[in-house]
């Protein structure tokens, strides 16, 4: 069972409070980032031995397999539905159960890699998920489960009450009371659990956990004496957990564990405050001009942090230099609009200096601590970009004007006489732009732009042609390229025509490699979406693009599709990967190899073995034929479950070719508890598969063999097999074990596993 338990924390430290904020200069630029996402519909929750573990109490995540990616970094985001991305960090997946942390001792803060730099307060309903080069790779949804209050004690009779959400499967949670002391009772190990159901006998105590019809869940634990009961009492680690997938195997899959009373937020030095810990981002880009008596102020919007109070407006603020006393005169402005961008501060002295603060304000306060910034003389003109800069286009375009100073206003006309005029105020007749301008027929068009300090951008023209004649988007493809010999199959959608009325008359598709375009173009009708590209060099990898047609012209160029190795005149085809199910008998395994070259060719396969010892080790018959065969054994020690790798190698003239497959045993799933007294010693525990024989061993998963025993059908309504080894009197070992380790014939194994005294 993949329950892979994290200590309630190693060493807490205490939340920090205070107010970081933004400050307004004219030459300064702090950077605030907001991330919005949109979380997935179906977030796939990983598959085991992969998982991502969250303790939403402490803000911490833990990412548990993904040992194909040793060395890849992992993006990890938390997702709030209707606010976004409200945390997000990035780590290298590192060889060993656990990938890599966030927010734990060790392991990385929140915002590492990302700019996001914020503690998330995880929640119910977040989903937590992983990304690789952008493709989500498992996602955990936060269960809605948790303790309420401290555990209460009756005598022996401890309980622990709790919330279960509606979107909480009761089957699917456990409550635990975590206490190392426990170790030394008579409950032998660090924790008590119980899980859904009427009392269950464990050793020490006897446990339920039930649900009430409100929402709540109640666990309670009789213990065997008072004294036990009163450590479990004065335990704090009660926990819920909760998880939405059980494998057959019983792996816990995305699986939530609230902890009553952890605190939140930075789980280590160094690491970001939470979204509430801090006030709100403040404005960046802010940008001051004197003029006169006059101050402009320019800034970029802030975002406010997801997860946040909004941000409901900006404090401006003008200080004097000059010092009479103590005091100092200042002068602001109170903006309540989270979308200003600038504003003015008049009626100050033309001959005092000032410095200038810009901040934003939120339910969370303001932006904390303000850097002044002293207004300059800007004799700079602005410059100003268009995009697209003029052109001829078959459809309709919108123009986009840019000046490179913040605050500036940009200016333009159709007639090609001058924006600006004398001055440096609005010509009449022209206009302010303020944001994209619809192009429909052919125009001239000219724009200026006068900054915060009225300093005026040279004019500025843009000639668009507008023919009218639209041709259809370009298409995408629908999947990789198939490889066949000296050829590769592509397919497409079909794109948007170009306007109501018209067809797609037609596709051109154009091979690549890495030296550019490969021979000719090959066309196809506009009712095909798919094409055999044949005439390609063997063994050479190509991209392919396509472009659709009308009665207008062709589309724009496609993407390039993804790299596809052609096959050339020999080719080595081993075969898809296969995983074959252990049995109580040996599994007979068919290789396939007639994907390779048929004629005139020499077939060669061998098994890759990790050293001339290798326990997986199996015959293979028929090893000069497309399809040889091997007999998967019956396990036992020392084989283990590792991929079978097996190579093939086509030799036809002078050409040879090779290619692997793998062959993945998937054994039974096997658990077990061991006791032991003076001449009685019994090993209890379960398969997932009737049938087999198990083994159980002392001294290591190879040491000597203490007895075996068999696995029957578990009585309804238990599902999978049991079994039970006892050996009495001189058949029971002299002295307790300690740990034993088990393995079955249909490949589980388990250990070591600690033996209790009885």
């Amino acid at each position: 069972m993949n329950e892979k338990l994290h200590a309630p924390g190693g060493p807490q430290f205490p939340r920090r409070y205070g107010r970081a904020g933004t400050i307004a200069g004219i030459s300064a630029v702090l950077c605030a980032t907001s991330l919005i996402a949109i979380p997935s519909a179906n977030a796939a929750v990983p598959t085991f031995p992969d998982n991502l573990v969250v303790f939403p109490d402490r803000d911490f995540v833990t990412i548990e397999g993904y040992q194909d990616r040793v060395g890849q970094t992992g993006l990890v985001e938390v997702t709030r539905k209707g606010a976004g991305v409200v945390g997000s960090a990035q780590g290298v997946v590192a060889a060993g159960d656990v990938a890599f942390e966030i927010n734990h001792p060790g392991g990385y803060c929140w915002g590492a890699g990302t700019g996001l730099n914020v503690t998330p307060d995880i929640r119910p309903g977040d989903v937590v998920s992983i990304k690789f080069n952008g493709a989500e790779a498992g996602a955990t949804t936060v269960q809605d489960a948790y303790v309420t209050e401290h555990s209460s004690l009756s005598g022996t009779t401890l309980t622990v009450k709790g919330h279960a959400g509606a979107n909480v499967n009761p089957a699917q949670m456990e409550q635990r009371i975590v206490e190392p002391a426990l170790k030394d009772t008579s409950v032998g190990r660090r924790d008590v659990r119980a899980v859904p159901g009427p009392l269950t006998v464990e050793n020490g105590y006897s446990s339920s956990l039930t649900f009430g019809p409100d929402g709540t869940f109640t666990a309670t634990y009789e213990f065997n004496d008072a004294a036990t009961a009163g450590i479990a009492a004065a335990a704090s680690g009660e926990r819920a957990m909760a998880w939405e997938v059980e494998d057959a195997d019983a792996n816990r899959q995305g699986l939530t564990i609230a902890e009553f009373g952890e605190l939140g937020g930075p789980g280590m030095g160094g690491c970001p405050n939470g979204p509430l810990q801090s006030g709100p981002a403040g404005p960046t880009n802010v940008k001051v001009s004197k003029t006169g008596s006059d101050l402009k102020v320019n800034w970029t919007p802030a975002e406010a942090i997801p997860g946040t109070p909004a941000i409901s407006g900006y404090r401006i603020t003008a200080v004097g230099h000059t010092r009479t006393g103590n005091e100092q005169t200042e002068t602001g402005v109170r903006v309540s609009d989270p979308k200003a961008a600038s504003t003015v501060i008049k009626g100050l002295r033309s001959d005092e200096a000032y410095d200038v603060y810009v901040v934003s304000v939120s339910a969370a306060g303001e932006t904390f601590p303000a850097v002044p910034f002293i207004p300059e003389t800007d004799t700079t003109k602005p410059l100003v970009t268009a995009s697209p800069n003029g052109g001829t286009f078959p459809t309709a375009q919108e123009l986009t004007l840019t000046a490179n100073e913040l605050g500036s206003d940009i200016l333009y006309t159709l007639d090609g006489s001058d924006p600006i005029g004398s001055g440096g105020v609005a010509a009449e007749g022209a206009n302010l732009y303020k944001g994209p301008v619809p192009v429909s027929a052919s125009t001239k068009l000219t724009y200026a732009a006068i900054d915060p300090s009225g300093n005026v951008s040279d004019n500025g023209t843009v000639e668009f042609i507008i023919t009218n004649n639209p041709v259809p988007d370009a298409p995408a493809f629908t999947g990789a390229p198939v490889a066949g010999k000296g050829s590769a199959t592509v397919s497409w959608t079909a794109p948007n025509p170009g306007a109501e009325g018209l067809t797609i008359s037609g596709y051109t598709v154009q091979a690549y490699t890495g030296n550019g375009a490969f021979g000719s173009q090959k066309k196809v009708a506009g009712n095909v979406t798919s094409l055999v590209y044949d005439g390609l060099d063997g063994d050479t990898e190509y991209r392919f693009t396509v472009r659709a047609s009308n009665a207008n012209g062709d589309s724009p160029e496609s993407a390039k599709s993804e790299p596809v190795t052609v096959q050339g005149e020999v080719v080595a085809n081993a075969g898809p990967d296969q995983s074959i199910v252990r049995r109580t008998t040996a599994s007979n395994v068919t290789l396939d190899g007639t994907g390779s070259t048929a004629t005139g060719a020499i077939y060669q396969w061998r098994q890759v073995l990790s050293n001339p010892t290798d326990p997986d080790a199996v015959n293979l018959a028929g090893s000069t034929t497309l399809q040889p065969t091997f007999s998967l054994p019956v396990y036992k020690y020392p084989m283990t479950n590792k991929p079978l790798t097996f190579e093939l190698t086509v030799t036809a003239g002078r050409g040879t070719k090779t290619d692997v497959v793998t062959v993945t045993p998937i054994p039974d799933r096997v658990t077990a508890q061991g006791q032991w007294k003076s001449r009685d010693f019994r090993v209890d525990g379960t398969s997932t598969v009737v049938g087999g024989t198990i083994t159980v061993r002392s001294g290591g998963p190879g040491g000597a063999v203490l007895g075996t025993a068999p696995v029957t059908a578990a009585a309804a309504p238990g599902t999978g097999g049991i079994f039970t080894l006892r050996l009495r009197d001189g058949n029971a070992p002299a002295a307790n074990p300690g740990t034993i380790w088990i393995e079955s014939t249909l490949g589980g194994t388990a250990g070591p596993i600690t033996v209790v005294n009885k």
